[in-house]
This record gives structure tokens, sequence and C-alpha cells, in this order.
């Protein structure tokens, strides 16, 4: 068995997974702000889970973190700073765990399921936006600290950071609606042309073969792809061209399968 605890901002996630990445057994709580009382839930959990012999495991966390240290330093929407993380979940869980982005290990679950694709580039656009770069089914390190969402980029007079007018809290700030809410194809529009102006940006540094949308607003890109593309196409250039956009294929469990897809990977 393998253990993955996906962290968010809100509610965390317990999960075991069988050898071959099916969830057995799963818990969600509410993610308490305070990191004592944190550990003090997730012990709890635990003992509800029915396993308790996990080969290894995987903290998914929100925010930058030390990989050398096991330390999870800072997150926009989870206001620890510099714990150790890692260990504090070792000693609970009595076995290996390692610790990596939320983003990153979503990205890697999904890109598994593109086998054939050697460069995915993942962008979750929920509360924030979070970026995810995936070579040959690998989290690539030159890019595993990146934060995409923080790309700071000229909006009327303004030069702002991406996810303050592109993310899911700033489309609900601005028209009153969740995306589930939301059908207008002029919206939809407005909400492509906010998400164009940084992919396009990711896109020539990056140069992925495919771009897989996840998060809350991820979950409807039926109702906006053409749009995206089309906005997408104004920029596209030789150099940088505009790859197949698709989906995320498990948008809710996405990060949990990731923590499974690099614990086996580093511990099979």
């Amino acid at each position: 068995m393998y253990l993955g605890v996906d962290i968010g901002g809100t509610k965390t996630l317990v999960a075991a997974l069988s050898d071959n990445g099916e969830i057995a057994a799963s818990v969600k709580f509410a993610t308490p702000e305070n990191y004592d009382e944190f550990l003090r839930e997730l012990k709890k959990v635990l003992r509800e889970l029915p396993f308790d012999d996990f080969r290894a495991g995987c903290v998914a966390a929100p925010g930058t973190i030390d990989r050398s240290r096991g330390v999870f330093e800072h997150g926009g929407n989870l206001h620890w700073m510099n714990v150790p993380l890692q260990h504090d979940v070792e000693r609970l869980t009595h076995c290996p765990m390692l610790i990596e982005n939320d983003a990153n290990l979503a990205g890697l679950s999904e890109a598994m399921l593109l086998q054939k694709q050697q460069k995915v580039l993942y962008i979750t656009v929920s509360t924030g936006i979070g970026t995810g770069f995936i070579v040959n089914q690998r989290i690539d390190p030159s890019l595993a600290d990146s934060e995409g969402g923080e790309l700071m980029l000229q909006r009327g007079d303004q030069v702002l950071q991406w996810e303050s007018f592109a993310s899911g809290k700033a489309i609900t700030k601005r028209y009153g609606k969740r995306a589930s809410e939301i059908t207008d194809p002029a919206t939809w529009k407005a909400i492509s042309k906010d998400l164009a102006i940084g992919i396009i940006d990711l896109l020539a540094v990056t140069q992925p073969d495919t771009i897989v949308i996840g998060g809350g607003v991820g979950n409807y890109l039926e109702r906006f792809h053409d749009l995206l593309v089309a906005e997408l196409k104004k920029f596209e250039t030789p150099m940088v061209p505009i790859p197949p956009i698709v989906k995320a294929q498990r948008p809710d469990q996405c990060v949990i399968y990731g923590c499974y897809d690099l614990a086996r990977s580093t511990y099979a």
C-alpha cells in the first residue's frame, strides 16, 4: 500500500492506494490554520484508515518547499512557515515519505495518462493558478519550483500577477459567479483572453507537446476550449506553436494519484 496526503488551503485528502494505484480508502478533513493542530488531526485520520502497512507515501503541499530538508517554507493559501512537514508526517505514518508541490504532482499524474507525450505543461486554474512541467513522466527539476501564477503581466495600465485577474477566485470576484455557473460565451471569451496572456508566456519557455488544464475552472474546459485556442492563436509564431489543449482526466483526484506515482517510482 502507498499513502497520499493532499493538503489544500481548506481541505486535506488522505488516501491509501494499492500497489497498482487504486484508491482503497480515503478520508477528508478541514485543513486547520494551525500546523500543530493539523498534525493532530492527521494522526486521528490515519487511525481511521483500514490500512497501516504503507510501503511509502508522499505529501502534496500547496506552496514552496525545500526537498533537501523536507520543509514546507510557505504557501499562498496556507499560512505555515518553515515547518518540517516531511519529518513530522513520517513520524506519524512510520514509513518513508516524500514532499512535493501539489501542482507538480497533479501534472505528473495527468502526464502518466498521456504516455505518448514527452513534455506536458499542467495548469491548474482554481483559487489561484499553479503550474507543473513534466518531461518523460518525470517532474522537470529545473522548473519544479516555478510559480506560473506569479507571472507579472501588463493589464491595462498596471502590471499585475497573472492569478490576481485570471484565477478562479478572480473570476468569481469579477463576475459574481463561479465557473460552474457561467454559460455566457462573451464572459468565457473575456476569461479566455485573461488566461491566454499568461499561457503564451509559459509556452515560450516550456514548449510542451500538450497542455492539460485542471482545477475548478478547468473542469469546464469544454465551455471555453475553442475560445482559448482562438486567443492563443493570435500570439502563435513558428517559434512558439500552440499545442493541443486537453482537460484533466482526473481533476478532483489528480494530486492524490500524483502522490502515488511519485512514491511508487521512488520506492517500488
